[in-house]
């Protein structure tokens, strides 16, 4: 009988979990569109739709006509049910966001990084407080905060601990994960930043519409999502997807892993600027941070600025190439602050590098799309961690009252540039 009881308890949760997923993903819904999109009978998606109704995760918002009879109801996930707070470990900050269930920003505060290896506890101690400073801006119960989730650079272990590997900072098994627990009751989720930029960008952005994609995040350090059939390829232990660090050229330059010939040494931020400084007799692109330096890289008229874009570029348009020969993808969306502002320039020669080295019926058969979500993706799409466990849930009950760091808060400085 319990056997018994417990298979009808977790099918009545698993059809939550496709209904919340419909309506969050593609709301508002009628009850009549989410019975034709689940295959559920209407009396179920009533019966269901009713009870989270009544918890308050689910709310009405307004009618549409139908044909011959009453207007329908739409239903969409209420905004205010709960809020998720997502973090990006960059290379050169720390930033966190604070979103309601309806993916609106809130509140928003960031900590530089000034160490190329910095120290995980110093980190750890931005991420806490960058939580506790959101939700304080946002003027939100801690006790209402679903998760808190978290991008990093490099390998996340699948365990309660949720270990980092990342060899270009210098962590080498850092438990994030039980660091930032001793330091609040909030649920902790921790994955690589290129995979939360795939996920934000599938769910919400130039993703939509396709199950076989890559996401390429390009920005100071270089990463991509592989997505087969809908689902985010990991590999054996969840390191898939270090693009940054396959080789494209033999013997080539240093990458910041310790390798010679990494794709991340030619395209990636820090790369591109040091091979300018190179080029240019040592004297490095104009501007206080890298951001800066990059986008005055871009706007410069020289000859030599010219040809580090020109090569930057090349090597770019081969390293998607591979991708298109190796993943046979509907879409590759080109994201991270440095992709945005190479590919809003030059995309088109981009394309024309990818299609001169990639297989001619795989070209054919894929787009190639700037990221629609913006810089800030990469924290987005952290945030969308705790509430894809919602969702898996069905809609869990709410976690006790939350314990914040006790650690006292500093002033966040004002965002002015971007993670990654």
């Amino acid at each position: 009988m319990d056997a018994r009881r417990t298979t009808v308890r977790d099918m009545r949760r698993a059809n939550r979990s496709v209904l919340l997923t419909r309506i969050w993903l593609d709301g508002p819904l009628s009850r009549h569109e989410l019975g034709q999109s689940t295959a559920l009978s209407l009396a179920s998606v009533s019966n269901l739709v009713g009870e989270m109704i009544a918890e308050g995760l689910v709310e009405e918002a307004g009618s549409v006509e139908s044909d011959g009879g009453r207007p329908r109801v739409l239903l969409r996930v209420a905004p205010a049910y709960g809020y998720l707070v997502g973090a990006d470990v960059g290379e050169t900050r720390v930033q966190v966001e604070l979103f309601d269930l309806a993916m609106t920003a809130l509140a928003k505060a960031e900590y530089p990084i000034a160490a190329a290896e910095p120290d995980p506890r110093r980190v750890t101690d931005h991420l806490l407080h960058g939580l506790a400073a959101v939700i304080e801006q946002a003027g939100v119960d801690p006790a209402a905060v679903l998760g808190f989730g978290v991008a990093v650079s490099g390998t996340v272990e699948r365990t309660a601990d949720a270990v980092v590997h990342a060899q270009t900072l210098g962590w080498d098994g850092v438990p994030l994960g039980a660091m930032l627990r001793a330091g609040t009751d909030i649920p902790v989720h921790i994955d690589n930043g290129a995979k939360t930029l795939g996920q934000a960008e599938m769910w919400f952005g130039a993703g939509r519409g396709v199950r076989h994609a890559v996401v390429a995040l390009v920005g100071s350090g270089v990463g991509a999502c592989v997505v087969a059939d809908g689902v985010g390829y990991r590999g054996a232990h969840s390191s898939a997807g270090e693009w940054g660090h396959t080789t494209i050229v033999y013997g080539g330059r240093r990458c910041r892993c310790g390798n010679l010939g990494c794709l991340e040494a030619y395209v990636g931020a820090e790369g591109v600027l040091d091979r300018f400084r190179q080029a240019n007799r040592g004297r490095p692109a104009a501007g206080g941070d890298e951001e800066t330096a990059f986008g005055e890289l871009l706007r410069a008229s020289s000859r030599t600025a010219a040809k580090v874009l020109d090569d930057t570029v090349g090597y770019l348009g081969a390293g998607v190439a591979n991708l298109v020969n190796l993943f046979n993808p509907e879409r590759v969306v080109l994201g991270g602050w440095a992709g945005l502002a190479l590919g809003e320039r030059y995309l088109p020669q981009i394309r024309e590098v990818t299609a001169r080295h990639a297989l001619r019926q795989p070209y054919a058969q894929t787009s190639i799309e700037l990221c629609r979500l913006g810089p800030d993706a990469v924290a987005m799409g952290a945030a969308t961690l705790p509430m894809a466990r919602l969702l898996r849930d069905g809609g869990v009950p709410r976690e006790p009252a939350a314990r914040l760091s006790p650690a006292p808060v500093p002033p966040a400085r004002r965002p002015r540039t971007r993670t990654r």
